[in-house]
């Protein structure tokens, strides 16, 4: 697959477009979050675990990846059981420890509300070569360090 000739843009252009997308991300998280009657943190949450698929996450993982507390997380879980979406099960190697599963028949409101746009996004993917995907990726991947590293400091910053 040979690469489509893209419009020539600086580094500052590329940020201002990135702006606006994560902006529609998040109102959009908060649309389908209101719908399904979640939080956008139980949502961002709920995300991770199917992401996790078949080697489900525990608390510690789970709060890790979200960027909130252990603390945080046992609220997450309760609402998450609650609304039927997931559930904690015991871990087979340390009983001391959680693991959380989604629910597979409670999916299918989240999956009709994404599905839609996740076609569209593998079909804008289709315009690109796998070269330019790879790049996406390692870009996407390194923002995504940069971005909670910096959340790090700002939690860590003190208010007088």
């Amino acid at each position: 697959m040979e690469g489509k000739t893209r419009p020539a843009a600086t580094a500052a252009e590329a940020l201002q477009r990135m702006d606006r997308y994560v902006a529609l991300g998040i109102v959009g998280q908060h649309h389908v979050a209101q719908k399904l009657g979640l939080s956008v943190t139980d949502l961002t949450c709920l995300g991770f675990i199917l992401e996790a698929g078949d080697e489900p996450l525990t608390a510690g993982d789970l709060a890790q990846r979200a960027n909130v507390t252990t603390g945080a997380i046992t609220g997450v879980l309760n609402r998450l059981e609650r609304a039927g979406y997931a559930t904690r099960r015991p871990d087979p190697s340390d009983r001391r420890r959680v693991r959380v599963v989604a629910d597979a028949t409670a999916l299918a409101p989240v999956v009709a509300l994404y599905a839609p746009f996740y076609q569209r996004l593998d079909a804008l993917f289709a315009d690109y070569t796998p070269d330019e995907i790879a790049v996406l990726t390692d870009w996407f991947t390194r923002a995504a360090g940069e971005a909670r590293d910096h959340l790090a400091k700002l939690r860590e910053m003190t208010t007088d």
